[in-house]
């Protein structure tokens, strides 16, 4: 079994800040194997009926627990998993409780407090570069075609029914479960649209006909893959100046293994690797800085940057990404350069090997492998 050591010491310090930490992640992302690699913790699946019948009452469950560690896998099958997250937190603070679950805790009804300064949260991500060390395979092409979640990850050849028989998964314990939502076939027909399309501007009008639902129905359908982390948008970056472009999100597949499963692709070459290597640089920034507020630049002459952090208190990051350093054009960084001055600019390409610093037209753009991308930005922990 792979140990996923970064993963495991942000849990334990998570465990530091909060009694009780939320793990969120895709289906198969590997929550559950992550979860019961932490030592001295005793487990609890809340899929088995006996297990859930343990817990109808949440008090006298915790009182009688052998461990002062707990696994709670996929919590949000009890009644009122609040109830019990909440009851551990306030009353037996010496337990640390980790609950795992595929959403965001709280974008379903099922979750009626969404324990505000109660729990620390923690996003698993697909795959990192990290991770790909762990596992002991570091071809790009090898993760770009198979995806990030382990088991795609590790298995031969990508296999058209593993993404099928995700999809499936994903619409019974995830959507249909925790959203109530209908109409699977339109949902479907969205998802896999929106991941051939996928790092493309969104447009709703452009699926409501082949999908056969309204512009309203996309848009509760684009909200529930947002919070079940299968999809990431990614809204422009602007100071409402007259020259940027300010309404016009991006959206991204979660995975680029199913981005391949979608476009029918099973080889990376040409033009597909810059194009998927963007969504690897999109990966890395969500899982080393653990936050979704990623955007992108672009002006009305046409300048653009594939991504941009904006931090309190401090000048925005631009970061562009490039399958070859040397194929790279400085004009969308220096154009936001010019119109954010103090902006840190960022070049991250594979054939980087480390950080280093080069002048383009009088500003300093920061090389950067994508190993080091999070760190450099400030983060510790991938």
């Amino acid at each position: 079994m792979v140990r996923r050591r970064i993963w495991s010491a942000l849990l334990e310090d998570a465990w530091l800040q909060r009694s009780v930490t939320w793990l969120s992640g895709v289906r198969r992302s590997g929550k559950t194997v992550l979860s019961r690699s932490l030592p001295r913790v005793e487990y609890f699946d809340c899929e088995l009926p006996r297990v859930r019948n343990l817990m109808e009452d949440p008090e006298k469950f915790l009182k009688k627990l052998r461990r002062k560690r707990i696994i709670l896998d996929e919590i949000h099958k009890l009644a009122d998993p609040s109830e019990l997250l909440k009851i551990a937190a306030d009353y037996f603070p010496d337990i640390h409780v980790l609950a795992t679950g595929s959403s965001t805790l709280g974008a379903s009804r099922k979750f009626r407090d969404t324990l505000t300064g109660r729990k620390t949260s923690l996003w698993l991500t697909p795959m990192t570069t990290a991770d790909a060390k762990e596992f002991r395979r570091t071809s790009l092409e090898h993760r770009m075609l198979h995806g990030g979640l382990p088991p795609f990850f590790q298995a031969a050849k990508p296999e058209d029914r593993t993404f099928l028989e995700w999809m499936d998964a994903y619409w019974a314990r995830d959507i249909e479960e925790l959203f109530r939502l209908q109409r699977r076939v339109s949902f479907q027909r969205f998802m896999g649209l929106l991941f051939r399309r996928s790092g493309g501007i969104f447009e709703a009008t452009t699926y409501a006909a082949p999908c056969e639902v309204s512009r309203v129905t996309l848009g509760s359908y684009l909200n529930v893959l947002e919070e079940t982390h299968v999809a990431h948008v990614i809204r422009p970056f602007n100071s409402r100046r007259a020259i940027e472009i300010v309404a016009a999100p991006k959206v991204y597949a979660f995975d680029t293994g199913f981005v391949c499963y979608f476009n029918g692709w099973d080889t990376i070459s040409g033009e597909r690797r810059g194009f998927l290597y963007e969504h690897l640089v999109l990966n890395e920034l969500h899982a080393g800085l653990q936050t979704r507020q990623v955007s992108y630049w672009r002006d009305k002459h046409g300048n653009e940057v594939d991504f941009v952090l904006a931090r309190r208190g401090a000048p925005p990051v631009a970061i562009e990404c490039k399958w070859k350093a040397g194929e790279f054009n400085p004009s969308g960084l220096l154009a936001f350069a010019r119109a954010y001055p103090g902006a840190r600019l960022l070049l991250v390409a594979p054939d980087i090997a480390r950080i280093e610093s080069r002048d383009y037209g009088g500003h300093a753009i920061a090389l950067t492998p994508l190993a080091l991308l999070a760190g450099s930005i400030g983060h510790k922990g991938l």
